[in-house]
């Protein structure tokens, strides 16, 4: 009897989950140079925040005899007008600074997505007049309208992030909208109608899942943007009051008595808001760039 001879047939093994993902890391990084400084600065940012405590060299709050020291010796960068180690505070400043930026931007973020979800999906005079209110929120600029809501909640912590939620909801509530008006008409979503699906569940489960693209690329644009109002509210005494160590309280302080006989109290802390806000700018175009299927082969 002939037997059938036995073939090695060679089953290629798949590649690691780490691996793959350092491959794709590495293609964003070689596209992307901007971006992952942008990455880095924000990752730096991070850690600082995270680490603050072991980071700082003294306590950010405490005052000394050791007035509007010079940067060196034990102080690092120097100290202020109370003799607060500046080092220190800067450290413990971006904590406050990314705690508000991005308490800020989810909640506005998912607030303006789902108000934009429920404009898009809905349409009609719901479409309406949801939008109407978005344009007389976007007329006014974005600090001003901070400005006009921190003024009249008070100068807190949680009011800070509140004002600042409220600027972000008509922005991100656009993007998703605009997402959601293209996404509705396609043909998985008509079926999904057709065969009796709620309309919950459509916008919920179909609709609402890829949104996340824009939506992601936006919270990242916005999260330098709440940064930066979030010192201008504290440099002009309505964002995080005293003793919280906050980037804009610091110039406040220093910009108007001490920028020319101690400028450290004015350059350090000014170039920690500079490299935060431009690593979320460089990161956002960067992601932008990755996840927008129009930009990818430019």
């Amino acid at each position: 009897m002939a037997t059938i001879p036995a073939f090695d047939l060679a089953i290629p093994e798949t590649l690691p989950v780490a691996r793959t993902r350092r491959a794709a890391f590495g293609r964003f990084v070689r596209k992307n140079p901007l971006g992952a400084v942008g990455g880095l600065l924000m990752l730096l940012l991070i850690f600082a925040a995270l680490g603050a405590d072991v980071l700082a060299t003294h306590n950010p709050v405490r005052t000394s005899t050791h007035v509007l020291v010079a940067p060196g010796g034990d102080f690092w960068l120097g100290t202020d007008n109370l003799g607060r180690d500046l080092y220190s505070r800067v450290v413990h400043g971006s904590r406050i600074s990314l705690a508000v930026g991005l308490a800020s931007t989810l909640v506005g973020g998912v607030l303006g997505g789902l108000l934009g979800l429920l404009s898009g999906y809905v349409g009609g005079r719901t479409d309406l007049l949801l939008q109407r209110v978005m344009d007389v929120m976007q007329a006014l600029p974005i600090l001003v309208l901070a400005l006009v809501l921190a003024a009249a909640l008070g100068p807190s912590l949680t009011n800070t992030i509140a004002a600042i939620s409220v600027v972000i909801v008509p922005r991100a509530a656009r993007v998703v909208r605009a997402s959601v008006l293209s996404i509705r008409e396609f043909v998985y979503v008509e079926s999904a109608r057709a065969l009796g699906v709620g309309h919950a569940r459509v916008a919920l489960r179909h609709i609402l899942p890829n949104t996340f693209g824009p939506f992601i690329v936006l919270l990242t644009a916005q999260l330098g943007g709440a940064i930066l109002v979030e010192a201008a509210l504290s440099f002009l005494g309505l964002g995080v009051p005293e003793p919280y160590p906050s980037w804009g309280r610091m110039l406040s302080i220093a910009a108007a008595e001490y920028a020319q006989k101690a400028p450290w109290l004015v350059i350090y802390p000014g170039l920690a808001i500079s490299l935060a806000v431009f690593g979320t700018n460089l990161l956002g175009d960067a992601l932008r760039d990755s996840l927008d299927p129009r930009l990818r082969g430019s």
